[in-house]
């Protein structure tokens, strides 16, 4: 029983062990997996060392050796069963790392029943103890510190050129340019960009307006995503969509230290009725190092179509809000989790609707892409697969001094 526990610990070890090696997102991933292909090696040569203990003894150190390869599969089972319990989606996986982590209890005890000689016993009791706790801070450090590390992101800026008018002065062009820098040391997958114009009428009131004006302004905050301020002579009134559109293409990406920059181009007729004009630009990132998109990120579905989408989509349009939908697979950062969590799926919700626009993104478990919004779960969600959305605006310009040329 004992070589066999030593053996099925190989195996999965084995497995686990070099695809985190290949395949992981980070240092700490693949240090894992070189760790589990040497733990591995070591149940092996255990087993070996535990046939030569009980059967031909040729070897005179074969007790302690199979000792050492018996608390390495222990130590290493019993790590794997903590995370399987935590992060794994399928009973298969806890329910075999508890079997072996059992069988190797007992085969530790089992070969220490034998009496095994020990050469220098404090020197090997302190050489297991060391191992120990240098595989129990890695394995602290990539399962529990670093879903939690701080975040870090991106910067978005947008800036506004000198406006153009055209030929027959009837028209202008107001040249806007967005920037997205990462002077972070991680990339980061671009799920949707957005940027939106409102243009906005701003009259002048006569007189100072009074305190229940101003009452009155502020409750209008809660029923739009513009907060105007509250102003002793302007009359602010609900900004209106002038213009949305991506700024960079689905599924691209901005590895560290890396900048892109794109322009767009705002027109607008002289005659326009609007004061100002407020521009807005927004992006919904993940880190590179926590997911792997696998491409490509296609669209799935209109809010206002046939297909079938969320109930809360559809309610939206009440309010004059329509979504297009993109869909695409994902994978987890670390081999074992690939192997015990249900598929995910990234869904990016690019909105809009007469008051503005706006993109955002959720991962959920395959056949759960249309669940209702849970901000707890949500939360839980972006950190762990390091979803970002990045906002910038509202960046603001007056028109009186276009509107004012012949």
């Amino acid at each position: 029983m004992i070589v066999l526990v030593l053996l099925m610990t190989t195996l999965m070890l084995a497995q686990l062990g070099l695809d985190a090696f290949v395949h992981d997102l980070t240092f700490a991933g693949r240090l894992t997996g070189a760790a589990l292909l040497v733990v591995s090696f070591a149940t092996l040569v255990g087993a070996a060392a535990a046939l030569d203990h009980w059967i031909r003894q040729s070897f005179p150190y074969s007790g302690l050796v199979a000792l050492i390869g018996t608390f390495a599969a222990l130590l290493t089972n019993a790590m794997l069963l903590v995370q399987t319990l935590k992060d794994g989606e399928f009973a298969t996986y806890p329910a075999l790392f508890g079997v072996l982590t059992v069988g190797s209890a007992y085969a530790v005890f089992a070969v220490w029943r034998t009496s095994v000689a020990i050469p220098a016993p404090k020197r090997v009791a302190a050489a297991l103890i060391v191992s120990s706790v240098i595989a129990i801070a890695n394995f602290g450090y990539q399962n529990l510190y670093q879903p939690n590390q701080p975040q870090t992101q991106p910067l978005i800026t947008v800036s506004m050129g000198k406006p153009v008018l055209s030929k027959d002065r009837t028209a202008f062009a107001v040249p806007v340019d967005i920037t997205l820098r990462n002077h972070s040391n991680v990339g980061f997958y671009v799920l949707g960009t957005e940027f939106h114009a409102m243009g906005k009428q701003v009259p002048l009131s006569p007189k100072d307006r009074l305190r229940q004006q101003w009452r009155n302004d502020a409750e209008q905050w809660r029923k739009s995503s513009e907060w105007n301020p509250l102003s002793r002579r302007e009359m602010h009134q609900p900004g209106e969509l002038v213009e949305a559109k991506p700024w960079m293409p689905y599924g691209n990406w901005v590895e560290s230290n890396d900048t892109y920059a794109t322009r767009v181009v705002v027109q607008l007729p002289m005659n326009t009725p609007y004061d100002q004009v407020a521009f807005y630009a927004t992006a919904s990132l993940a880190r590179k190092d926590r997911l792997a998109l696998q491409p490509p990120l296609n669209f799935v579905a209109y809010s206002w179509g046939r297909e079938k989408v969320p109930g809360w989509l559809k309610s939206q349009q009440k309010i004059g809000r329509d979504s297009l939908i993109y869909r695409a697979r994902v994978h987890e950062n670390n081999a074992l989790d690939q192997r015990t969590r249900k598929p995910r799926f990234v869904t990016v919700y690019w909105q809009f609707g007469t008051h503005g626009a706006s993109v955002f993104s959720s991962i959920e478990r395959k056949g759960e892409e249309n669940r209702t919004p849970n901000t707890e779960a949500d939360r839980e969600t972006s950190s762990r697969y390091g979803l970002i959305d990045l906002i910038t605006g509202p960046v603001e310009r007056t028109l009186w001094d276009i509107k004012s040329q012949r």
